[in-house]
């Protein structure tokens, strides 16, 4: 399975060790799912995750923090965006990870965010799921 992990899956994997976000690195880490990111969106990943905010909720100084987000990245395929689909979304910012999906073949956008994709994946025969649901489809 192809996917690629909206933002904030990733941001709920580094607060959140046991949590299902966390679950899909440790499988991508065994090999499946195929995590997808492009330039872009791993960019938004080291950005959102070195948040202080989100730093100290996850207990790590910005040293760790960026260990944690160079092994996410080093565990994804890259992907270069040859075409822009924009605008396709109601929100500009998730217009780079629908962007990542699309050119890079993915199976599914894994997202807290559901809605704000609205049918616009489906389009290019690409699901929308929580974490969750993620983790049930690659253990189905």
């Amino acid at each position: 399975m192809r996917l690629v992990l909206d933002t904030n899956v990733v941001v709920a994997a580094m607060r959140s060790p046991t949590g299902a976000s966390a679950g899909l690195l440790r499988a991508a880490r065994r090999g499946n799912p195929v995590l997808l990111a492009n330039v872009a969106l791993a960019l938004e990943y080291e950005a959102t995750c070195s948040l202080a905010e989100h730093r100290l909720a996850a207990g790590l100084d910005l040293a760790r923090c960026m260990v944690f987000v160079d092994a996410v990245l080093a565990m994804t395929e890259p992907v270069e965006s040859y075409f822009l689909w924009r605008p396709q979304l109601r929100d500009p910012a998730d217009e780079l990870v629908l962007e990542a999906a699309v050119n890079g073949r993915a199976d599914a956008i894994v997202t807290f965010n559901r809605k704000d994709f609205g049918v616009a994946p489906k389009r290019f025969g690409i699901d929308i799921l929580l974490p969750r649901d993620a983790i049930r489809r690659l253990n189905a």
